[in-house]
């Protein structure tokens, strides 16, 4: 009996959260190493799954990165990056936009298996996303597109005809070429444009630390000032900083909050939307007091 009320307890303690964020957008970006593991893949879509269910309109955006680099190496080359960003030549381009189909796929199947309908598109489709080539410092990388704008219709049809949309990071060019596109950055730029309510970054961090050495330091909210404080005074580096900077862009051009999760953990999206004390960390526009 008492494992019976505890579990009425949490759907008591959720219906706050399902009120408020009933009806509302949000985009989960899905990466990392929560990816490479079916269990933990299953997870994150029921829980997306059960977030549709529940009222909220989720758009997943994916990445892919540790399997295209499979790929390459499979196909006798060496994964070549350049401040963080993936050298893409024209056979990495073929490469990498095969593994993202076959990656983006996967994850409507599992949606569908669920009995929640769901499409998979990239940023050609629609020309959802268009991008200019994005230099490393100057240095010409390839076929790495930095996004100059997001047409939504496409998003905007799928979510009123009761669709998840899952988007794989690929863009276009003014010369209508291919572009790969940072999946965060996508993720980002796509949340702006539909005015998310929610940004979610699953990551294989727990979220922002004050010392990345303490994990008791564990920064469960941090509005706006405290982001950029945090970047200016160089306490945030490696792969966080473009995260934080992604999520400073996000809050600045109109989401309400970013989330940066770790994916590895179970249900981690449950916890953080339906929970008083979430997991990760939560960044505002403002304090909250």
């Amino acid at each position: 009996m008492e494992q019976v009320l505890l579990k009425a307890q949490t759907l008591i303690e959720a219906l706050p959260y399902i009120q408020k964020f009933n009806g509302k957008k949000i985009v989960v970006k899905y990466g990392g190493s929560a990816m490479l593991d079916e269990n933990l893949k299953y997870n994150v879509i029921k829980d997306v799954a059960l977030l549709k269910l529940v009222g909220l309109k989720p758009i997943i955006v994916h990445g892919g990165g540790k399997e295209i680099s499979t790929w390459v190496k499979k196909v006798g080359k060496e994964p070549e990056f350049v401040n963080g960003l993936r050298v893409t030549d024209d056979e990495t381009m073929e490469i990498a936009e095969m593994v993202l189909s076959k990656v983006n796929k996967g994850l409507v199947q599992m949606m569908e298996k669920l009995g929640v309908r769901a499409v998979g598109i990239s940023g050609k489709d629609g020309s959802l996303m268009k991008v200019n080539k994005k230099l490393s410092n100057g240095q010409d990388i390839g076929y790495v597109g930095e996004v100059t704008s997001v047409d939504s219709k496409l998003l905007d049809t799928l979510i009123e005809n009761d669709f998840v949309p899952v988007v794989a990071p690929i863009g276009i060019g003014e010369d209508y070429q291919s572009y790969n596109i940072n999946a965060d950055d996508a993720a980002c730029a796509i949340a702006t444009s539909i005015g998310a309510e929610k940004l979610v970054f699953l990551t294989d961090i727990e979220g922002v630390f004050v010392d990345p050495t303490d994990k008791t330091t564990l920064i469960s909210e941090m509005d706006l000032a405290q982001a950029k404080e945090f970047i200016d005074k160089g306490v945030v580096g490696g792969g966080m900083l473009p995260k934080l900077q992604n999520c400073i862009e996000a809050i600045e051009k109109g989401v309400a909050r970013v989330h940066i999760l770790d994916g590895r953990v179970e249900h981690c999206l449950l916890l953080e939307f339906y929970t008083s004390k979430g997991i990760g960390t939560a960044i505002l526009k403002e304090p909250l007091f």
